[in-house]
């Protein structure tokens, strides 16, 4: 399994919220397996979005339609975005 982990500040958590649930890039049909969102409890300004998919292939293509959408948005509703492909090398739960 592989992760696409993108995180940056929002400069309001609910306006970005509306823009994610919009999905300008079709996350289901791009292979995402499932997502969830994180925000820090001392700062609810700032978003990671932990995005799973089958492929390395499938994140990368992601990652790529994100960098398009994030120029058109940056300063907007999000600033800064960082991202980084991960793969999952053991996961337990207890």
């Amino acid at each position: 399994m592989y992760m696409l982990r993108i995180e940056h500040p929002v400069p309001n958590y609910e306006g970005w919220k509306q823009a994610f649930d919009s999905d300008p890039v079709g996350r289901e049909k791009s292979g995402v397996r499932r997502y969830q969102i994180l925000r820090p409890i001392d700062n609810p300004s700032y978003v990671m979005i932990d995005l799973e998919f089958d492929t390395i292939d499938q994140a990368e293509a992601l990652l790529a339609a994100m960098r398009v959408v994030w120029g058109r948005v940056e300063g907007k509703i999000m600033m800064n975005p960082q991202a980084r492909i991960v793969e999952a090398m053991e996961t337990k739960a207890y």
